[in-house]
């Protein structure tokens, strides 16, 4: 098969599974999750629903797909923002900030917290943490976050802390305060 039908082929398929992703994502907003079925996710895509069924086997499946994707946009924001900010602090607070206020926003209950469990949302949760030790290495190497934690100690610390609650806002700066290097 030559490349460009390869890529063409490729691209359709991830805008059909896009657009299903969409649909799902639109009708649980206006309807409620009871409501979201594949009959309902393959009218709103313009799809037939055995099309949808080569792409998602079912419901959950779709779900966990959504979910994913979100996770993947949400990184991709945050690394958005670090670049956006020249200094190692100010880089680290945009991003705490950032994160506190996507993780106020994205409490899901019992479905978010089933969604969370995957394989691949805890390597995203690993990827975040690792991006949150090299963003606290590099501020303590400037000698604003304390050195005498591990990066990666004080990342897990600052994930915990800034999922925990809905005065996340506050719990950024108290963080922050926690990481402070002391002179």
């Amino acid at each position: 098969m030559p490349k460009l039908w390869t890529d063409t082929i490729e691209a359709h398929r991830a805008a059909v599974r896009d657009a299903a992703l969409d649909a799902a994502a639109a009708l649980i907003a206006e309807h409620g999750l009871t409501a979201l079925t594949m009959s309902r996710i393959a009218e709103t895509t313009g799809i037939g629903r055995a099309t949808l069924y080569k792409y998602f086997p079912d419901i959950d499946a779709v779900l966990r797909a959504w979910h994913e994707r979100h996770v993947r946009q949400h990184l991709a924001h945050l690394m958005e923002i670090r670049d956006d900010a020249a200094e190692p602090s100010a880089r680290l607070r945009a991003v705490l900030h950032a994160y506190a206020r996507m993780s106020g926003h994205s409490r899901g209950g019992e479905l978010g917290a089933e969604l969370h469990r995957s394989e691949q949302v805890a390597a995203a949760h690993q990827q975040l943490r690792a991006f949150l030790s090299t963003l606290i290495a590099d501020a303590a190497q400037a000698r604003t976050i304390r050195a005498d934690i591990a990066p990666d100690e004080l990342a897990a610390f600052a994930l915990n802390a800034l999922s925990a609650d809905a005065a996340a806002e506050h719990l950024v700066e108290l963080t922050i305060d926690a990481m402070q290097a002391r002179r």
